[in-house]
């Protein structure tokens, strides 16, 4: 037999918590000496321990920690619902890591107000034919357009190399307002004749005459500094937003994402 102490060193909780199960009537000590009212476990006991513990981290209240074990659980139906609870967990934290993200980049947008503006240019965007894969993401905030046009680069370029066509430029994404939300158009600048089939879609952007155009350093999960740059220069300048930005991929994804360059490039007219 194991003292409360050693119990608890071996079973990884505190003496006070054993207490508190015996109290509850979760797990009792297999003998109490009667004289000095030491508590005394057996090693069998470890595995009640180990499902009451794996049940409260369930999330479980005690009471339904103790219906459970009474009831017997099996070990395969208790690690059923440890998975279950893992997946929900590993869930919660992906979600938390990338509302922390969101917050870490407004605040860098907030600290940044007024400081070093990025130049923006005018110029003429020439016409330019892409093979594309499109999909609709819910609406154009970063982490909703992201897990849209990643899968979508990754399914396009796969299918340029099976058709044995090269990409001849950067990669270029632009946006539409629909119903359903946003169309996320991936594209890549090629090569190819009009009229042939292919498993992804052949079309040209028509040139733009006037474009606002801002350059973009870093992961695109940080581009809203610059579009905020680019609106305000926009309105301060006299002009008007013919719609949303595309996105030109000059350097982008590979190596430390802190040298990745992206162009913004932005339709405008004047007012009036």
């Amino acid at each position: 037999m194991f003292s409360i102490g050693d119990f608890a060193r071996l079973g990884r909780v505190s003496v006070r918590m054993l207490r508190h199960y015996d109290a509850f009537g979760l797990l009792r000590p297999a003998r109490v000496d009667q004289v000095t009212g030491y508590r005394y476990y057996e090693a069998r006991q470890l595995s009640r321990l180990n499902r009451l513990i794996a049940l409260k981290d369930l999330g479980l209240s005690l009471q339904q920690v103790r219906q459970i074990l009474e009831e017997k659980v099996d070990p395969e139906e208790l690690q059923g619902m440890l998975r279950l609870r893992r997946a929900e967990l590993e869930a919660q934290v992906a979600a938390d890591t990338a509302r922390l993200a969101r917050v870490e980049a407004r605040l860098r947008m907030i600290e940044t107000e007024g400081i070093l503006p990025m130049d923006v240019v005018i110029k003429s965007v020439p016409a330019i034919r892409l093979a594309e894969m499109s999909g609709i993401a819910e609406s154009y905030e970063p982490d909703k357009i992201g897990p849209v046009i990643q899968p979508l680069y990754e399914e396009l370029f796969k299918r340029l190399d099976e058709a044995g066509l090269a990409v001849i430029g950067p990669a270029v994404a632009y946006y539409e307002q629909v119903p359903e939300g946003v169309q996320v158009h991936a594209g890549a600048p090629v090569n190819v004749e009009q009229g042939r089939t292919y498993d992804f879609d052949v079309v040209d952007l028509p040139t733009i005459e006037q474009a606002a155009t801002i350059i973009h350093h870093g992961h695109m999960d940080d581009v809203d500094a610059a579009f905020q740059q680019l609106a305000k220069w926009i309105e301060d300048n006299g002009h008007r937003s013919s719609g949303l930005a595309r996105e030109v991929y000059l350097k982008y994804g590979d190596g430390d994402p802190a040298t990745w360059v992206t162009e913004l490039q932005e339709a405008i007219t004047r007012h009036g």
